[in-house]
């Protein structure tokens, strides 16, 4: 399948390979020219503009927030403007709901499509088509891209044909994402200053009651203080927390663990920590305690 791809951050790079690897033919556009050249040795084509990687008729999108997305499609020469009719818009970045409803009002007037494609997974799933995918559009226009989700991993959920639903499904995710960080942090913090080896009590946690990937991932990272480089950066988390209560807030749906997460990533970026992954929240946890920074692997 031809397709454009624009935004080649960790993901959208990981992404672009993983497709690339599935045969699919991929044009590739990303500001930073630099980003979208690398990628050539694996096949891609290097779009000099969006409106060039809009050409193939089908365009995925994998950018950090709503103001990125924004720009990229109702700019003078983006994605509405560029895309032909029929086309297919797929976003894969994680957006508000608002803005989500907004793009596939305005696609249907271009006479597009717009299918809303979020996904769960860090760069290196990205990498090596292990993503899940929960997909939302019409019917016919979600199967023609399911050969594309396909390529990204083995997980498909198609959740129904209004776009947003995935957008509530994909920030319904990160928000226990960063409820497993904090209780991670608070717990790991309270087993060092109790004098528990926080390894072994992560070990035997991971290995009985809570035997699922997001324990062991970010677990190993909390334990280990491995918080740089970023594979989802801090003010990502804030955004996609800020996300979830603006939705919540309209369906008026209290979110009290919501709020404090917030205060907790806002302490975090307040610490000089913005530039660090998202469990980083654990440090503040253990500053809190009184701990020192837990010791990188090989420190």
């Amino acid at each position: 399948m031809e397709v454009g791809l624009i935004g080649l951050g960790n993901m959208g790079s990981g992404m672009a390979k993983s497709l690339l690897h599935a045969g699919h033919r991929v044009t590739v556009y990303n500001r930073t020219r630099t980003r979208a050249e690398a990628l050539t040795a694996d096949g891609a084509i290097v779009a000099a503009s969006v409106a060039d990687a809009c050409r193939p008729g089908a365009v995925l999108t994998m950018l950090a927030d709503d103001a990125a997305v924004e720009a990229a499609v109702f700019a003078n020469d983006g994605i509405l403007a560029s895309l032909s009719r029929g086309g297919i818009h797929v976003s894969c970045s994680t957006i508000s709901v608002a803005l989500s409803d907004r793009l596939a009002i305005e696609h249907s007037r271009a006479g597009q499509h717009f299918v809303s494609a979020p996904v769960f997974g860090r760069p290196d799933a990205a990498e090596n088509a292990r993503l899940a995918v929960v997909a939302a559009g019409e019917k016919t226009v979600v199967d023609r891209c399911k050969p594309l989700f396909e390529a990204l991993g083995p997980k498909l959920l198609v959740i129904g044909e209004k776009p947003s639903l995935a957008n509530v499904v994909k920030l319904s995710g990160n928000f226990l994402i960063a409820t497993v960080l904090e209780s991670l942090g608070e717990a790991i913090a309270f087993a060092r200053k109790s004098g528990v080896d926080a390894s072994a009590l992560l070990d035997f946690l991971t290995s009985t009651l809570f035997n699922a990937p997001v324990f062991k991932t970010y677990g190993g990272l909390i334990v280990e203080g491995k918080h740089e480089p970023a594979g989802f950066a801090l003010p990502l988390g804030l955004k996609d927390v800020r996300l979830v209560l603006q939705a919540a807030e309209l369906r008026s749906v209290p979110m009290p663990f919501a709020s404090l997460l917030r205060d907790r990533f806002i302490t975090a970026i307040a610490r000089g920590n913005e530039k660090s992954d998202w469990s980083v929240i654990a440090r503040v946890a253990a500053e809190d305690a009184g701990l020192p920074a837990a010791k990188t692997a090989g420190a």
